[in-house]
């Protein structure tokens, strides 16, 4: 029995050198000490009555109480292993990234600056993604839809606040894309200024008596002086025949300024004009349109308008010109627009002309029906009219 006794001390006070300073293995180192047979110990376990049966009772039920709190070694173990490894690879880490920042350069502060001034401001998009092979040609319209008249702005080019971007010329001295979100605050409180200064690539001053105010060529702005307040803006003026200018660009202007004026939203308007290869005069312009706040239920296009002029032969690569028959009659002047009456509703060629407002859904045979102001009112040809999908109005026809 003595033999045992000192077995299971033994054994007790090993728990501490094998378990580490753990509770439980100290506490089991401990009762191994207070079971020695050693005389001076076993005196104080003499104090107990019946100590032969309380003692052992008393150190059993400890010892395998203390067991089952002793740590699980193979836990231990993996979880000394687990905290190496991480430390392991975090050094590893630290190293790699050491090791990166020393070998790359370090950025000059102003690439830094430009690259958090690109992320904060998109720039317009100037892509031309409209070829002319793919343009019908002219066969007696001033304008033909594209991509089924649906403008293809991006979600983040729109815009309500007003602004206008014009691209660079090109090595030809020719004008690019031009682009605005227009808006009241964009559009002109002066008179406009002379823009006889600026010669477009392919200007020429050349007249014929068939054409609406003799001149055939004018310097069209990109984006309408009603629209930005542009005068004399190099980027912004091609040299266009008279009947692009007033046949087929403005009256789509027309459209945007009525609706900005009356409405006080902003409309996003982009002209692209297109060259054939190195020619100095553009074919013609695409002019696409989108109003911003409600959406494009206000004003919602997408048009090529052709810079051709009736009975005229135009030679692009120079802007040299002629007429088609030596003796061209010349035509009627036109009208001002706001002065037509409704006995001018049929044009020389017999096409039917009719009225259009800036923000209406109809096309009228009077510039005056109903709430209309005659005064802004646009006459293009009911074709067109049609094209633009309007309807016809039921009150004055």
């Amino acid at each position: 029995m003595k033999i045992f006794n000192w077995i299971f001390c033994i054994f007790c006070i090993l728990c501490l050198p094998v378990y580490g300073f753990h509770i439980s293995s100290i506490l089991i180192c401990m009762l191994g000490i207070i079971s020695l047979p050693i005389a001076k110990i076993r005196n104080l376990w003499k104090a107990l009555p019946k100590d032969k049966v309380l003692r052992p009772l008393i150190i059993g039920i400890l010892f395998l109480l203390l067991c089952g709190f002793l740590p699980d070694l193979e836990n231990e173990s993996d979880q000394i292993s687990s905290n190496v490894t991480t430390e392991s690879l975090s050094t590893e880490v630290a190293d790699i990234q050491e090791s990166q920042i020393a070998d790359s350069e370090p950025r000059d502060e102003t690439e830094i600056v430009e690259d958090t001034q690109t992320e904060a401001q998109t720039k317009p998009s100037t892509e031309v993604t409209l070829s002319l092979a793919n343009i019908p040609r002219y066969s007696g319209k001033p304008f033909t839809l594209v991509n089924d008249n649906v403008p293809e702005f991006r979600d983040t080019d729109l815009s309500t606040t007003s602004y206008e971007y014009y691209s660079e010329l090109d090595e030809l001295g020719r004008c690019g894309v031009a682009y605005a979100c227009v808006g009241t605050d964009l559009m002109p409180t002066d008179e406009r200024g002379s823009i006889g200064s600026v010669k477009p690539t392919g200007w020429h001053t050349v007249k014929y008596d068939n054409v609406d105010g003799k001149y055939l060529y004018n310097r069209c702005h990109l984006i309408g002086y009603q629209l930005s307040g542009e005068n004399a803006n190099e980027k912004n003026l091609i040299t266009g025949t008279r009947y692009l200018n007033v046949d087929g660009m403005l009256p789509f202007e027309n459209l945007v300024a009525d609706y900005v004026k009356e409405t006080e939203n902003h409309v996003m308007y982009r002209v692209t004009p297109l060259f054939d290869g190195d020619n100095l005069v553009a074919s013609g312009v695409q002019i696409e349109a989108e109003s911003v706040e409600d959406d494009g239920q206000g004003v919602y296009f997408n048009v090529y308008c052709y810079n051709v002029q009736p009975d005229i032969k135009i030679n692009y690569a120079t802007g040299d010109s002629k007429a088609k028959t030596a003796a061209a009659e010349p035509k009627e002047k036109k009208k001002n627009e706001s002065s037509v009456k409704a006995s001018d509703s049929t044009s020389d060629s017999g096409a039917t002309k009719v009225w259009i407002s800036a923000t209406g859904h109809k096309y009228h045979s009077v510039n005056d029906c109903g709430n209309m102001n005659p005064d802004r009112a646009t006459q293009v040809t009911e074709d067109e009219a049609i094209n633009m999908g309007l309807g016809k109005c039921s009150r004055c026809w």
